[in-house]
């Protein structure tokens, strides 16, 4: 039996027997998922040695599977590659320069893959950085300040730094089109 486990989670077959036959021969096996729900259940079930994700998936899209691997402290340290036609879809949600995963645009060329697998796993083994626990302030009688309200104005703000992302990247699209 493999003793490494590749998950390729993308709704094209092309694709996923593409990386099936790119990927060096070896101890490994290469698992499946068709969706974004399909997906996360086999990593949650099969706890995987490395992920290969489409961005764009039916069901739940690769940006919510992301979303859910990045939630969870151990299947953050499992290396990712997120693969997609449009790198500026990605950028849209999650800002370069691409931290603890690896991405590559397709088509892409075995070398290329090989390569964003290597570089995947070394970010993997990068510590992350950790948030303090916030302490909860005491107010006068005992109590502690409204929960919800804060919640609600971290998710206004984080709306707003979407925003400000995805404006971000258009500007850079747009200065990079003028520029060729």
């Amino acid at each position: 039996m493999a003793s490494h486990k590749i998950l390729v989670i993308d709704d094209s077959r092309v694709i996923r027997n593409m990386v099936r036959e790119m990927l060096p021969k070896g101890n490994f096996q290469v698992l499946e998922a068709k969706d974004g729900i399909e997906g996360l259940d086999c990593i949650r079930q099969e706890r995987p040695n490395l992920i290969m994700l489409d961005f764009l998936l039916p069901r739940m899209s690769g940006w919510e599977v992301f979303q859910h691997i990045q939630a969870n402290a151990e299947l953050q340290t499992i290396p990712l590659v997120l693969m997609s036609g449009r790198r500026e879809e990605v950028t849209e949600k999650i800002a370069e320069p691409f931290e603890y995963f690896e991405f590559i645009e397709k088509p892409f060329e075995q070398k290329e893959l090989i390569e964003a697998i290597k570089a995947a796993m070394a970010k993997a083994r990068l510590p992350r950085r950790t948030v303090a626990p916030a302490t909860t302030p005491v107010v006068e009688g005992g109590g502690t300040t409204d929960i919800a309200a804060l919640h609600e104005k971290m998710q206004k703000m984080q709306a707003e730094i979407d925003t400000l992302k995805k404006q971000m990247a258009q500007l850079l699209a747009f200065i990079k089109q003028k520029l060729k």
